[in-house]
């Protein structure tokens, strides 16, 4: 199985253009669309798509395996699943560049570590707030968790909405796509598999 490509923050910024050059692009798309840039509800519509950008598309300049560094290795032995289910996801498809919204699900198999939960968090946000197909999203997740924590076993679910599909073109606006990458146990043993997608299903857990 290939490894999910990685976009460094080193090499995202290398050619990175001026915020005025941005802004000036912005401006050259609101002509394109038909209106006039230097309308008065429009002067500052540049400045504010800029800032929305930088926001949107931050995942580049983070590192996901500074995201993950900090692990603990006093976990008295606990070696059962670790899930973290329901996590919003909010991504733009790299074809279209309009937004992809939906849930993620994670779950790993310590082996003498853990790593805090909020750092699985970030690591979504890190790989979704980047220009993104659901596909390679999924992968980057689950292989970067696999290759820094090393654990048992990593599954990563992504359910999630498209506006590519849902406000343009087949306008199919209740379709979802769902994509997984599991690695390990969860890849090898169906109980360990099955058990992850019975809890993802699951309204509730307890």
């Amino acid at each position: 199985m290939a490894t999910a490509k990685i976009i460094t923050p080193a090499n995202a910024a290398s050619a990175r253009p001026s915020k005025d050059e941005a802004m000036e692009a912005v401006r050259t798309l609101i002509k394109w669309a038909g209106d006039d840039p230097a309308r008065e509800g429009l002067l500052d519509t540049p400045k504010r798509v800029v800032e929305a950008y930088r926001e949107f598309y931050a995942g580049y300049d983070e590192s996901p395996e500074e995201v993950l560094s900090r692990t603990f290795e006093e976990v008295e032995d606990y070696d059962e699943m670790v899930l973290l289910k329901n996590m919003r996801l909010e991504s733009h498809c790299e074809h279209h560049m309009v937004a992809i919204i939906g849930k993620a699900h994670i779950a790993y198999l310590p082996d003498k570590r853990v790593v805090g939960i909020s750092k699985l968090a970030r690591l979504v946000d890190v790989f979704a707030k980047r220009l993104q197909t659901q596909e390679v999203l999924t992968a980057q997740i689950a292989d970067t968790i696999q290759r820094v924590l090393e654990p048992k076993g990593v599954a990563v679910v992504i359910d999630a909405k498209h506006q590519c599909m849902t406000t343009r073109g087949v306008h199919k606006t209740e379709t979802t796509t769902v994509t997984s990458r599991m690695h390990g146990l969860f890849k090898s043993d169906p109980r360990t598999r099955g058990e992850f997608m019975a809890l993802v299903a699951s309204s509730d857990i307890g």
